[in-house]
């Protein structure tokens, strides 16, 4: 019994579907991705959600550390609070001067009051007030 060559297989499949990173429509009109991934109707498996969650998450906490390295001073509820804002909102956050530069002055009630005083709270609703009370507050 013979079996197939995987790295043979593996360029053929990338060459004739097309290694794309980014999401876009075939030439059928299905939204697909990778490497002829068919998301309309395959869609992803949570295995692959984890994988990316993870992936996003770690350039989540390279970007704060990279561009707010202060943030890891704060106490596990309003790191937790930071990170989420960064994760939904990447490099917005920094627009955050005000709510920022009052985390880093651990003025939590000012940091509340911006991150409720934005945009971004009127997109979100509930998460910007939940989030703001973990600023607040430090427990949850």
């Amino acid at each position: 019994m013979s079996t197939f060559d995987q790295a043979m297989l593996d360029a053929e499949l990338a060459r004739d579907e097309g290694r794309r990173n980014r999401i876009y429509t075939d030439t059928v009109g299905k939204v697909s991705g990778g490497i002829g991934r068919n998301l309309s109707d395959v869609g992803l498996s949570d295995d692959e959600v984890e994988l990316m969650y993870k992936n996003d998450l770690a350039r989540t906490l390279i970007f704060l550390d990279q561009n707010l390295p202060w943030w890891r001073g704060l106490d596990g509820v309003r790191q937790r609070a930071v990170i989420n804002m960064a994760f939904n909102l990447r490099a917005r956050l920094l627009g955050f001067t005000n709510a920022l530069a009052a985390l880093q002055a651990r003025d939590w009630q000012k940091a509340h009051d911006e991150m409720l005083d934005s945009v971004w709270a009127k997109q979100v609703g509930e998460r910007a007030v939940r989030l703001a009370n973990l600023i607040l507050t430090g427990e949850g």
